[in-house]
């Protein structure tokens, strides 16, 4: 890490001492402060099970979900294709049944960052940004957060190093991308079987390098994993443990209509546990009572492998219309390390802009996700294993794949405000078919300034 920073830095200084000064264009930005807010509440009335709430069980009982966010996007341009950001963050919220627990596909894509009812101040990112320009056709970049205004080039490589979330980088999506604007549920803003390298909260800090090169994108990066699965501190080792991810992206037009695929594969190396070594810890136990995570903790190795692989499409169908799929792959073999519990994730929809109905700022979402587990984790549930976010403690439970279906609508009140209903449906909570269905009724407010 220090000689990869070190070469960068070398890199930085060589591209500044001889690149040729220039005025700057209009309309390019030098300094930057966004920030946002946003407040969520998420309700279901309860629903029927076979079975008692076990130890990692949603409830079913009537229950509320909230989360407030309020975030600063602080940016600067310290030279010529340099940026800065640093973004502090105030969080806060409860999940469903007081803890993270008993959905893979979580209902609501800010409480991974919400640490309880009290109000909590932290880093989200801190990190440069450097692009080298290679020629092609002079692009206009809008200012947005954590991307100030100005011209790029067509064809450039974009280096970030420091402390932000893969999927700044990684996975990007038009329609499917963002749970502050748009779909909620975790399966929605990236591939719910994605165990991207973070800390609990969903960032770390590492390094990656995009190559825009015509109508194709190359990108790779490594991130630093948690010391042990879904922990906020890090390890910063990262020649020893760290999660690395190529994609490859490719824009095209089908019948004069924009569209992009993307094909992702990471590689996580970790300290990790073994689904079906943990299963056999509890065997040769005679099965003892779980309450909590203790199997996985006895059988964890400090260098485990992990890798999935995915596939993410959206397309245009016109103007005001676009359709996503996302599909991923991953072994199943070792237990989660940073994002939700689904080894296999397929979740596909559409996007409606308000254009539709003369209203531009409003939008209209719908989707559909299924996630499955592997059958070296099904064993180990069925087991009576109990793992950070499932495990209702009973054995031989009869499993099925999640299926969730959610709709939105996102309506403008005021410039830069907006009010959003969302309901998702969801059968088989925790792949245990013989708890639910539920419904989940959400509001969501939403600023920016």
């Amino acid at each position: 890490m220090r000689l990869f920073l070190g070469t960068f830095l070398l890199a930085l200084f060589a591209h500044n001492l001889f690149a040729q000064s220039q005025d700057q264009k209009e309309g390019t930005e030098d300094f930057s402060a966004k920030y946002q807010i946003t407040l969520n509440r998420q309700e279901h009335s309860g629903f029927n099970t076979k079975q008692p709430d076990g130890i990692n069980s949603l409830t079913s009982g009537r229950d509320v979900l909230y989360t407030t966010s309020a975030t600063a996007h602080w940016g600067f341009r310290p030279w010529q294709g340099g940026e800065f950001y640093f973004d502090p963050e105030m969080v806060s919220g409860l999940p469903f049944t007081g803890n993270l627990v008993g959905i893979g596909g979580f209902t609501n894509g800010e409480i991974t960052r919400a640490a309880g009812a009290k109000q909590s101040f932290y880093r989200q990112r801190l990190f440069l940004r450097e692009t080298w320009g290679l020629g092609g056709e002079e692009e206009r970049v809008d200012a947005d957060f954590n991307q100030l205004a100005g011209f790029v080039d067509h064809n450039r490589i974009v280096t970030t190093v420091g402390n932000f979330s893969l999927l700044d980088v990684f996975d990007n999506n038009s329609f499917a991308k963002d749970a502050r604007t748009q779909f909620q549920n975790w399966g929605n803003w990236t591939y719910a079987a994605y165990d991207y390298a973070a800390d609990a909260r969903g960032y770390g800090w590492g390094f990656t390098t995009e190559w825009y090169r015509d109508d194709w994108v190359y990108r790779i990066g490594r991130m630093s994993t948690p010391v042990t699965p879904n922990v906020e501190a890090v390890d910063l080792h990262l020649l020893e443990h760290y999660g690395d991810q190529i994609e490859i992206e490719h824009s095209y037009k089908l019948a004069q209509k924009d569209g992009v695929v993307r094909i992702l594969l990471y590689h996580d190396r970790a300290a990790m546990a073994n689904f079906n070594d943990a299963t056999a810890y509890l065997a040769a136990r005679n099965y003892p009572a779980q309450t909590g995570p203790s199997a996985l903790v006895a059988v964890r190795d400090t260098n485990k492998d992990k890798y999935g692989i995915g596939v993410n499409l959206e397309q245009e169908i016109d103007p005001s219309i676009g359709v996503f799929l996302r599909a991923m792959k991953s072994d199943g073999k070792t237990e989660t390390l940073a994002f939700t519990e689904v080894d296999s994730s397929l979740s596909t929809g559409l996007l409606i802009n308000g254009s539709k109905w003369e209203r531009a700022d409003d939008s209209f979402g719908m989707s559909l996700m299924v996630d499955w587990i592997s059958s070296d984790r099904l064993r180990f549930l069925q087991a009576g294993g109990v793992s950070f976010f499932l495990g209702d403690g009973y054995r031989n439970f009869k499993s099925a794949p999640e299926r969730i279906l959610e709709t939105f609508y996102s309506y403008s009140f005021a410039k830069n405000n907006w009010i959003t209903l969302d309901w998702q449906y969801l059968q088989n909570p925790g792949y245990n078919a013989e708890r639910g269905p539920l419904s989940v009724f959400g509001a969501r407010y939403h600023a920016e300034f």
